[in-house]
């Protein structure tokens, strides 16, 4: 008897929703749905023309679902000289440009937030004016000449170190840990950089994985600095460059075929430019979107802790 009591109490502490409530649900799960769909639709379209017949692809039969599946697409991609080398720099630019923006910021936002600090409040004002003032792209490519980066890859990791966005998030994040944890660090003798390493840096993961998720992103996608500072040092290309000297190839191509000129063998080259775009679109979204989950559970927290207050 005592066990059918329980069960009947349960059963009426049910939530019960109104129509009001139920109509809102459909509404929202409704539009979120529709809303990843959206989102997730470019990617699977761009992967079954990948792994399409290049026939359908061509004719543009491939809408839904993939046919005459083959992945010589992947194999011909592999077969592009620079295609591994250009794999290579954008892993290394961005395990290391990210790994020294992470170290970089988060020090000066822990050293931001220490009165101790020699002007603090100078430096900090400095560090976030940069966000709101930019000399544009030829002072920039000036400046990278002369300071002689142009054509190394050091041009691609020095200037992301300080990342004056990051610093205010992490140095809203520190100043949340509890200052006693500090204080009684430093009556045991500990110094700041002791501190640092052994109490704030480990308590700070959640939001130096969420500046590490956008600086590895930036560090992935970004093909400007190579376009414009390895033109002269094509071993020196990244992913993304490759994808968009074979974006404008199709774009030529098609120009031409486009004004009455061109042969059989233009349309075949522009048909496996066209492939070979989608295949590297897919090379080089699907590492970036692989990091993403195992950084999701810190990225939430870190976002909503280290958000800049008023």
């Amino acid at each position: 008897m005592a066990d059918n009591t329980e069960v009947k109490v349960k059963k009426k502490k049910k939530t019960r929703y109104s129509w009001q409530d139920v109509v809102f649900n459909i509404c929202n799960y409704t539009f979120f749905a529709v809303f990843t769909l959206m989102c997730v639709f470019p990617f699977y379209y761009i992967f079954i023309n990948t792994i399409s017949d290049r026939d359908l692809v061509k004719a543009g039969a491939i809408t839904l679902l993939p046919q005459g599946i083959s992945f010589q697409n992947y194999i011909d991609m592999l077969k592009v000289d620079t295609i591994f080398q250009a794999f290579g720099v954008s892993t290394a630019r961005t395990v290391i440009g990210t790994a020294l923006m992470v170290a970089a910021t988060g020090l000066i936002g822990y050293l931001v937030t220490k009165k101790e600090m020699w002007h603090r409040k100078f430096w900090y004002r400095f560090i976030v004016i940069t966000m709101y003032f930019n000399a544009g792209l030829i002072p920039w490519y000036m400046n990278m000449s002369m300071l002689g980066l142009t054509g190394t890859f050091a041009a691609y990791i020095i200037p992301g170190i300080v990342a004056p966005y990051n610093i205010i998030l992490v140095k809203t994040y520190i100043e949340s840990i509890p200052a006693e944890l500090e204080e009684s660090a430093f009556m045991d003798g500990a110094g700041f950089f002791t501190v640092f390493r052994k109490i704030i840096w480990p308590l700070s993961k959640p939001i130096l994985a969420t500046i590490a998720i956008f600086g590895a992103v930036g560090h992935w996608n970004s093909f400007t600095d190579s376009l414009m500072l390895m033109q002269n040092t094509p071993e020196l290309y990244t992913l993304q460059h490759i994808l968009y000297n074979y974006l404008n190839m199709s774009t030529n191509i098609a120009g031409i075929m486009g004004s009455g000129g061109g042969s059989s063998d233009m349309v075949e080259g522009l048909l496996n430019a066209k492939v070979i775009k989608y295949t590297v679109s897919m090379v080089t979204v699907i590492p970036i979107l692989m990091v993403y989950p195992f950084m999701q559970r810190y990225f939430e927290k870190g976002i909503m802790l280290g958000a800049v207050k008023g």
